[in-house]
């Protein structure tokens, strides 16, 4: 008989609804507790997923013995207390990114981390892209030589910004994907960053920023976080990287042209990697990466794919890098 994860979503905005389509998808795991403080949207997903046990507050689900595992989507400044809380509950934990909004509340989780029988992964989803992943391959097969150079673009339409902005920006809120990224190829750690963003709309947070890292690696790498493309644009994300080896260079393109259809309406561009919705499952990258932390808790094996203290330092560089954009000074880290 195949063992079953019970699993529950703490957090169910945009993409606690996609976690709960994900887990859909997993046979190995059953969404059986949902919790958010909105009434109506409890009702409205239990009724679509048909989930029984729904909560208002994230301690009566983690009082639940039934309950194995948890994914904490709330908003990043509020993941320390439901992480943390879920950890010490004896909970498996998976966290979105950021893993949270301060160095110290990275720390306070990954210490509760560490002092906990339940495994936490935060939700890196880019390391669970084929190509992303395919490039770390290449990288650690010395295929490129030692990386000097990497460039990431991460820019979406305006209209996409404008629902995101009041609550992240940029920097911390796209770029530390390939921040994280830039540390896995690399290996190295980020010994200082300097930023310059622009605010256009005079929302709570900028509307563009650019970063430079320097690796202590002597590598350098650079950051382009637009969340104001032109509000025409076909697709949702423009996401490409450049890395330069002393031996060859790898680059990826995530974006269109890949799948693009022409109808009434015009030009769109879906997305096939992380989240399509491929009859009627919702596959890809995010499936992915909760299938891998699901299989990790069968197999009584902690997650490897990334650490808490590789999230940490993800943080740690983009909030260094607004740090400088905020001060226009160099952050040492």
């Amino acid at each position: 008989m195949m063992r079953v994860v019970n699993y529950g979503v703490i957090g169910l905005g945009f993409f606690g609804e996609k976690h709960c389509e994900a887990l859909e998808a997993i046979p190995q795991a059953n969404l059986c507790a949902l919790c958010t403080r909105t009434p109506t949207r409890l009702q409205q997903l239990a009724e679509r997923f048909g989930v029984e046990k729904t909560y208002a507050d994230y301690h009566d689900l983690l009082a639940d013995p039934d309950v194995e595992a948890v994914s904490v989507v709330t908003m990043y400044d509020q993941h320390k207390e439901p992480a943390i809380a879920a950890l010490e509950a004896g909970k498996h934990v998976l966290l979105e990114k950021p893993m949270a909004s301060t160095v110290a509340d990275c720390q306070a989780i990954a210490q509760a981390a560490a002092a906990a029988e339940g495994f936490l992964m935060v939700g890196h989803i880019c390391r669970f892209n084929p190509r992303y992943a395919a490039a770390k391959e290449a990288v650690d097969a010395g295929r490129i030589g030692r990386i000097v150079s990497l460039y990431a673009r991460r820019n979406i339409p305006a209209a996409l910004g404008e629902e995101v902005l009041p609550k992240i920006g940029p920097i911390i809120g796209d770029g530390v994907h390939d921040t994280d990224l830039m540390l896995w190829y690399t290996g190295a750690k980020i010994a200082s960053a300097y930023a310059q963003t622009v605010d256009v709309r005079g929302l709570k947070n900028p509307d563009l920023g650019w970063t430079m890292y320097r690796f202590d690696s002597g590598a350098v790498g650079v950051l382009e976080d637009v969340w104001f493309l032109p509000q025409n644009t076909p697709f949702d994300i423009d996401e490409r990287m450049e890395i330069i080896g002393t031996e060859g260079s790898i680059h990826i393109h995530e974006t269109h042209p890949n799948l693009s259809i022409l109808d009434a309406d015009g030009w769109h561009c879906p997305d096939t990697t992380y989240w399509p919705l491929i009859r009627g499952q919702r596959l890809g990258a995010l499936r992915d990466e909760l299938a891998y932390f699901v299989n990790c808790i069968i197999g009584g094996q902690p997650p490897s794919i990334i650490t808490p203290a590789e999230s940490l330092a993800a943080v740690e560089a983009c909030l260094g890098a607004e740090q400088s954009a905020a001060t226009g000074e160099v952050v040492r880290l």
